[in-house]
C-alpha cells in the first residue's frame, strides 16, 4: 500500500470535529479536513476553490479539501479525459493525490465523493461510512435505484450521516418556494438538460437537476409516474399521494436551460435561476459541522425511485407505474447487498 504525505497534519487538525464531537455553537469552529474522491467532474474543482481559497467565506471558513483519491470511469469518455487536467489544477489549489483509498480516509476527517460514474459509489463510499466519516455524495448518488437505497442502509447500519443533492435544490428562489413563499405547494412544472449516458438510467446522468428542483417544491410522496419520450425530448408526469401533479421535461435539443413553474394555493412563480455551487457548499459545511442531513433519506430515496419509475414506464410502453413496485423490488435487492457486505462483522 503507498501512502499519503502528512505535510498538512499537525496535532490540532488531528482533533478537528468527527461526526460525534462538533464544537458548541459558542465555540470557535475547529478546522475540519476534507478528503475527495474522485476526479473528473468539474464540481471538484468549484468546490475545492471555494472551500481552498485564502480568505475562504465566513461560512465555510476552515473546512478545505487536503487530499484526493483521484478517479475516473475509464468506459466514459468524458469521465476519463478530465482527470490529468483536473488532477494539475487542484494541486494548484493546494490539495495533495492521494492513490490509496484506505489511506485517504484514515487523515481526513470528512469526505466529499465526486466521481461523476454513479456506478461505484456504493463500493466508494462503504470504506468511509465504516470510518464513520460524514459523507456527501454528488449526484447521481448511484447508478441504480437499488445502490442508492442501499447507501442509505449501509449509513443507517454504522450511524453515520450521508447526504446526496443536486446544486439546483439550493437555488433561491427554490428554496423560497420550499419554505412557503407560495404557501403550501398545489403543483410544479420542471425542466432541464436531460443528456443520457448509456451506462446510467435515462435521467439520472443529467436530468436529475431538473426532477431534483421538481422534488425540492413538491417533496416526497410520488405515487405514480408516466413518461413520454422522444430522441430530444423527455416528458415524465408523477401524481402525489394528496392528488397533487408534477411534471418534468428533460431537454436535449433547442433552447434549454434550468427553471419552471411552482404553483400555491397563493399564487405562482418561477423556480429560478442556477445559483451557481456556493449555496451547495455552504449546506455541506453545515452538514459536516452538525452532522445533520439537509435532505432527508426518504425524499432522496423517492426522488430516484421516480426516475427509475420512468424508465421503467418507457420500457412498459409509455404507461403509468406505481412508485411502490419499483420501491418494493428495489429495497429487496439493496438488503441483499448490505447483508453480503457487512455478513463478515458478525463473525
Amino acid at each position: 500500500m503507498r501512502s499519503c504525505s502528512y505535510f498538512l497534519m499537525s496535532s490540532a487538525i488531528l482533533s478537528a470535529l468527527t461526526v460525534t464531537g462538533y464544537a458548541a455553537a459558542d465555540e470557535p469552529v475547529k478546522p475540519m479536513r476534507i478528503g475527495m474522491i474522485g476526479l473528473d467532474t468539474s464540481h471538484c474543482l468549484a468546490f475545492a476553490e471555494l472551500l481552498n481559497k485564502q480568505q475562504p467565506d465566513p461560512e465555510v471558513a476552515g473546512f478545505r479539501v487536503v487530499l484526493v483519491y483521484p478517479k475516473g470511469s475509464p468506459d466514459i469518455e468524458s469521465s476519463v479525459s478530465r482527470v490529468p487536467a483536473y488532477t494539475e489544477k487542484i494541486k494548484a489549489l493546494g490539495v495533495e493525490i492521494c492513490d490509496d483509498l484506505d489511506t485517504m480516509i484514515s487523515q481526513v476527517d470528512a469526505v466529499l465523493l465526486e466521481t461523476n460514474d454513479g456506478r461505484p459509489h456504493l463500493e466508494q463510499v462503504a470504506p468511509v461510512l465504516k470510518a464513520r466519516k460524514p459523507v456527501f455524495i454528488d449526484k447521481p448518488i448511484a447508478g441504480s435505484l437499488v445502490d442508492a437505497i442501499a447507501i442509505f442502509e449501509l449509513a443507517k447500519h454504522y450511524d453515520t450521516p450521508v447526504f446526496s443533492s443536486s446544486s439546483l435544490r439550493f437555488s433561491e428562489a427554490i428554496q423560497e418556494i420550499r419554505g412557503g413563499s407560495l404557501g403550501p405547494v398545489t403543483g410544479c412544472d420542471a425542466y432541464s438538460p436531460c443528456s443520457l449516458e448509456a451506462t446510467h438510467p435515462d435521467l439520472f446522468w443529467y436530468g436529475i437537476h431538473g426532477c431534483e428542483a421538481l422534488f425540492t417544491v413538491m417533496g416526497a410522496g410520488c405515487e405514480s409516474v408516466v413518461r413520454t419520450s422522444t430522441k430530444d425530448f423527455d416528458q415524465v408526469t408523477g401524481v402525489w399521494a394528496d392528488g397533487r401533479i408534477g411534471t418534468f421535461r428533460g431537454i436535449r435539443a433547442g433552447g434549454s436551460g434550468y427553471g419552471g413553474t411552482a404553483f400555491g394555493a397563493n399564487g405562482v412563480a418561477s423556480l429560478g435561476k442556477f445559483d451557481g455551487y456556493r449555496p451547495l457548499v455552504v449546506e455541506i459545511v453545515k452538514f459536516y459541522r452538525t452532522g445533520h442531513p439537509p435532505v432527508s433519506a426518504e425524499e432522496t430515496i423517492d426522488l430516484y425511485a421516480f426516475m427509475e419509475a420512468a424508465d421503467e414506464s418507457k420500457r412498459r410502453g409509455f404507461v403509468p407505474v406505481k412508485i411502490a413496485d419499483v420501491k418494493a423490488a428495489a429495497v429487496e435487492a439493496a438488503s441483499r447487498k448490505v447483508a453480503a457486505m457487512t455478513v463478515t462483522e458478525s463473525k
